[in-house]
């Protein structure tokens, strides 16, 4: 396989700066990067004569159709596609979720003692965002939903306590968790059987719509912080939707190519945010720059512009979804980004990243791997499935850091395990200061010898550098990362061990891949809030006749109404 000839500069001046960190790297090297944009563009603008086909060759149109045929069929066979029923069943379960919060708000402008008026005007909703919102979610996929409450309903007491115990009388909801100390805090549960992550925006008026404009600066007014991270979500879902080309056909391209990529990246070991590799937004964002630039090319063909564009890309210039053209990206604070992907509702910010030297590596090889296999998607002999080959984490790599954490039942295993891996990028970068690379395999095994419940990780090492790590000292290192704000948390056991290739479990060993559908950051925070009676008002919801006590604060309506 050869290079062009620019692609041979990138690919030296890059991947071979992977050593450096990037406030290292000089002028000229970025500006040399910089500089080639324009051939990327020359390239992007004729796919047909990049494959070596003269422009509407009927060749290259029937071949494409095929490959993107057969690209279909794979993600039908490997369940990417939702049936129907399932379309149904998550429909439900929002329209009854919708239900429970306009009850709730009520509820709380009962339990405030609120004028009467604002009771019948008083509401709610629920938006989805995420893999739902964009249309690419499976079987096994969560639902991210946003509860987006009026201004009175606070989110330390009646989102945390009075929803909380509402949702938890439900007959249809179980394991519900509350994540308060996430950067975007929310409750976690099953509602009918389907996982959901739920924060909480609240907006500076009395009544919610049940569409409400996320855009609209009347309802983003002076909303707090964590408003307005909650509602990052669902703005930059529907800015993507906004800026890929707007017909049905064009939707059904970009949800195809968002799934392919998302397949892609989880079988190759580069989609876990915690673990410093790509999450959900990362992914949407590079699916629907290639679509916005290509509204007329094919399934096909975008999958082979993806990898080739991104394969070659001028990291640290950032890749933004409004513009037609890439700009420079000048860092304005200490932190970094290895690969800046700016959220498309808003200039000035960026989709959080963990990447580091290492996982910028990792998916850098991944992305050159995947264009070196589709620039030959129209030989003969090509196969999707050997784009989407599971990483062989065994053969690639002589050393592994073991990571075992157990705990005493389930739930607290679930809650310890999401903790941990909420600190998981500090020991990455640890490994990284003492061996230069690591490869942290997103793949969660348990050992069912084991007495207690467990989650063991393994993650890839440089071979023959065993010499330079003391693992103790690294266990010991990490336990104090883990400590750090650890006070309301469930807790377990971490041990950590360095263990060789042939160490590692073979097929039928009594150590399996654990396939988790609840596998983000969760820890449950046992809070001890005393529930006490509220003063009676003479009006009554319907909903206060089985709800649990609630704290009550005394505030006065300050904000107008923005309609039932």
């Amino acid at each position: 396989m050869e290079f062009d000839n620019f692609e041979t500069q990138f690919i030296i001046d890059l991947i071979g700066a992977v050593n450096h960190p990037l406030s290292c790297r000089s002028t000229t090297q970025i500006g040399l990067a910089n500089s080639n944009i324009t051939q990327y563009r020359d390239f992007n603008q004729n796919p047909q004569i990049f494959l070596g086909f003269p422009p509407n060759s009927d060749v290259i149109l029937r071949m494409e159709i095929e490959r993107s045929m057969s690209l279909l069929q794979v993600m039908v066979n490997e369940g990417l596609v939702p049936c129907a029923e399932e379309e149904m069943k998550r429909r439900n379960a929002i329209d009854k979720l919708k239900k429970i919060v306009v009850e709730w708000v009520k509820l709380v402008t009962y339990q405030r003692g609120l004028p009467k008026k604002y009771l019948k005007f008083a509401s709610g909703t629920i938006l989805t965002y995420g893999s739902y919102g964009l249309g690419v979610y499976n079987s096994e996929s969560d639902i991210d939903a946003l509860c987006v409450g009026p201004y009175f309903a606070t989110i330390a007491e009646d989102f945390f306590i009075v929803l909380h115990n509402m949702l938890a009388s439900s007959p249809e909801v179980s394991e519900i968790h509350c994540v308060k100390d996430a950067k975007v805090p929310l409750m976690r549960f099953k509602f009918d059987g389907i996982s959901i992550d739920l924060p909480y925006a609240r907006l500076k008026v009395i009544s919610i719509p049940e569409n409400v404009d996320v855009f609209n600066p009347f309802f983003l007014k002076n909303i707090d912080d964590t408003s307005w991270k909650s509602l990052s979500g669902v703005r930059a879902n529907r800015s993507i939707l906004h800026l890929v080309p707007n017909t049905e056909a064009s939707n059904d391209v970009f949800q195809a190519v968002l799934r392919c990529i998302k397949l892609w990246a989880k079988r190759r070991g580069v989609y876990a945010n915690l673990l410093g590799f790509f999450g959900g937004i990362h992914l949407a964002v590079l699916s629907a720059f290639i679509c916005q630039r290509h509204p007329s090319a094919s399934l096909s063909a975008l999958i082979l512009l993806l990898f080739k564009t991104f394969a070659l890309w001028p990291w640290p210039t950032p890749v933004i979804l409004q513009d037609q053209i890439a700009r420079p990206f000048i860092p304005t604070h200490d932190k970094v980004s290895w690969m800046p992907i700016q959220l498309p509702c808003s200039p000035y910010e960026f989709c959080h990243s963990n990447i580091t030297r290492s996982t910028f590596y990792k998916i850098r090889t991944e992305f050159l791997r995947g264009h070196m296999l589709t620039k030959d998607m129209l030989s003969p002999d090509f196969d999707w499935n050997i784009l989407f080959e599971p990483f062989p984490y065994a053969r690639k790599y002589g050393l592994f850091v073991k990571i075992f954490l157990s705990a005493c039942d389930k739930d607290e295993l679930g809650d310890w395990v999401g903790w941990v891996k909420s600190r998981f990028r500090s020991l990455l970068v640890k490994l990284e200061e003492l061996l230069g690379f690591c490869d942290p395999n997103p793949t969660e095994y348990i050992d069912t010898d084991a007495s207690e419940p467990n989650v063991i990780f393994y993650w890839g090492l440089p071979t023959g550098r065993a010499d330079l790590i003391n693992a103790e000292l690294v266990e010991e290192y990490f336990l104090k990362s883990i400590d750090h704000g650890l006070n309301q948390v469930s807790t377990g056991t971490m041990k950590l061990s360095i263990v060789k290739a042939y160490q590692l479990p073979k097929k039928g060993d009594q150590l399996t891949a654990l396939e988790r559908k609840n596998s983000k950051t969760c820890w449950r925070v046992v809070d001890g809030n005393r529930k006490k009676t509220p003063p009676q008002p003479k009006y009554k919801p319907h909903c206060a006749e089985s709800a649990g006590d609630y704290l009550p604060t005394n505030e006065n309506p300050e904000f107008p109404s923005a309609g039932g």
